[in-house]
């Protein structure tokens, strides 16, 4: 993870309370000083100085992440280094669609835009009162956490048919803020429950008045 800014360290501390190793780089002492508890490891150093990324061993980890958000010069040189270090898959971060455009051409392998990517799931959560949560997999297709709508309370997952008649999949059923994703034909759905449905964008929407 290099770039420790505030969403650089959100996401190092996020990866490492879900189990996984993380080194932090960052060339400000005071921010490596405050991720260091809760990481791996952390490294003061510049991250466009070919030397110190080669002694970190870049190819031996198994996704670089380059968050640094306040200089996009020395993100896309992190970035190009990294690539030419051996860097096995490389996500990089970009404020813009242009700078999207310049890391993909020189060693990303994906950009991930934090602000344009909380607007829309804003965007869609707040103009809707059907839906509780949101994750969009691509231009076509969506994972949405909806109520329960009121003509299917009472009935059985297998009594609606829902893959046949909607196009859309259920993928598990949350009750008492608990999700199941053994989702069988004989789960009753009732007005106490959401539900986790997958499909495109425009079934879902049709499906649930979205």
């Amino acid at each position: 993870m290099i770039g420790l800014n505030r969403f650089g360290s959100l996401l190092a501390k996020r990866f490492y309370e879900l189990g996984h190793q993380v080194m932090a780089v960052d060339w400000d002492e005071e921010r490596v000083n405050f991720i260091l508890p809760y990481v791996t490891d952390a490294q003061i150093g510049d991250s466009t100085n070919e030397a110190f990324l080669r002694s970190l061993g870049i190819g031996t980890y198994d996704i670089c992440m380059v968050t640094i958000g306040s200089d996009f010069q020395n993100s896309l040189e992190t970035t190009s280094l990294l690539k030419e270090l051996g860097g096995k898959y490389i996500v990089s971060r970009a404020d813009r669609e242009r700078q999207a455009k310049f890391l993909l051409k020189n060693g990303a392998d994906e950009v991930i835009n934090p602000d344009k990517q909380i607007a829309e799931w804003a965007a869609i959560k707040y103009t809707s009162n059907h839906i509780i949560d949101y994750v969009k997999l691509d231009e076509e297709h969506a994972i949405f956490e909806v109520p329960v709508p009121k003509d299917w309370e009472g009935k059985s997952i297998g009594r609606m048919n829902i893959r046949k008649k909607y196009g859309i999949n259920i993928l598990a059923v949350k009750e008492n803020g608990k999700m199941n994703y053994t989702v069988v034909p004989e789960n009753i759905l009732t007005c106490d429950k959401s539900i986790l449905v997958l499909g495109e964008l425009k079934a879902v929407q049709k499906c649930f008045h979205i």
